[in-house]
């Protein structure tokens, strides 16, 4: 249940982050490590968590934006990158990058939350 929990939060904070227009793009990362560290699981549910929330976010994002203007733009800016022209490709790329970061900063927390336990 923490697991789905966890997706969950990431997922919905991810693209609450995502859409805020004076967030930075990596803004999603400390809230990752933040729900990771409030969260308690092991290090590998939390990478995973963290993984699978933002695959979900970005690339549900990315497929939205993709969907709303016809692929004209992920077309374009997938010529430039060795995907022949493929906006799936694109998308898929993106969410992989966000759950790279998400799974990373989420593991982070984890980490931070144990050590900070040890230390008392």
């Amino acid at each position: 249940m923490k697991f789905f929990l966890s997706v969950l939060l990431t997922m919905l904070g991810g693209i609450a982050v995502s859409l805020w227009a004076l967030s930075p793009w990596w803004g999603f990362v400390p809230l990752a490590a933040l729900l990771a560290a409030v969260v308690h699981q092991t290090p590998a549910k939390a990478f995973a968590a963290g993984f699978l929330g933002m695959l979900l976010a970005w690339g549900g994002l990315s497929w939205w934006i993709d969907w709303q203007n016809g692929s004209l733009l992920s077309k374009q800016v997938a010529v430039l990158f060795p995907l022949q022209g493929s906006s799936a490709a694109l998308i898929l790329l993106t969410g992989i990058l966000g759950a790279l970061l998400g799974g990373v900063a989420a593991l982070a927390g984890c980490y931070l939350r144990i050590s900070k336990s040890k230390m008392e």
